[in-house]
């Protein structure tokens, strides 16, 4: 009997996460076939693929990259849609492009003894804007979430991590549980 509920508990471990990784990459194939109006599911997905490759390519080139940042620069300028904008640029040039944010883990004393510590990022190593010469900001992710919590430590209290940062994200985000 245990040797049969192992097998259904295995099996569970296995089918959920393919599930529902197939359900959400379903969705998202659906949703945007539906925006683009294609009935072959999949089709409006890689033209999407594709539209974001043609506009790197774009981005790259000489001629058409003054146009794209006159966009950019409009999107930089425009009330409410500076938030939105500048906001999702940041996020995302944190963690793709020349400007990686979290590149540089760190390990946090988080409490008075030093026994208490947390894993994060350094993302300001200057404070001055603050008047707090002494400190730096530390980005600590929350894990299976989109979100997460920038707070000020005096330097001596963050100590760098000899890890990769991809590594230290993914452990991180899976609450500790994915990691080599």
């Amino acid at each position: 009997m245990r040797r049969i509920v192992r097998y259904f508990f295995e099996g569970l471990l296995f089918t959920i996460p393919l599930a529902v990784t197939l359900f959400i990459l379903y969705k998202v194939f659906v949703t945007v076939d539906g925006w683009l109006g294609f009935s072959i599911p999949g089709v409006g997905f890689l033209l999407t693929i594709l539209l974001i490759f043609v506009v790197g390519i774009l981005t790259s080139n000489v001629l058409t990259k003054s146009v794209l940042s006159l966009i950019d620069t409009l999107f930089d300028r425009l009330p409410f849609v500076k938030l939105i904008y500048s906001s999702i640029k940041d996020v995302m040039g944190a963690f793709v492009g020349d400007k990686k944010s979290f590149d540089k883990p760190v390990l946090v004393s988080i409490t008075p003894d030093g026994a208490g510590k947390a894993v994060g990022f350094i993302t300001r190593e200057s404070l001055e804007l603050f008047g707090l010469d002494d400190h730096i900001a530390v980005y600590f992710p929350q894990s299976y979430n989109f979100a997460g919590n920038v707070l000020l430590f005096p330097k001596e209290k963050v100590q760098p991590l000899a890890a990769d940062s991809a590594d230290v994200m993914a452990f991180l985000v899976s609450g500790g549980i994915s990691g080599k």
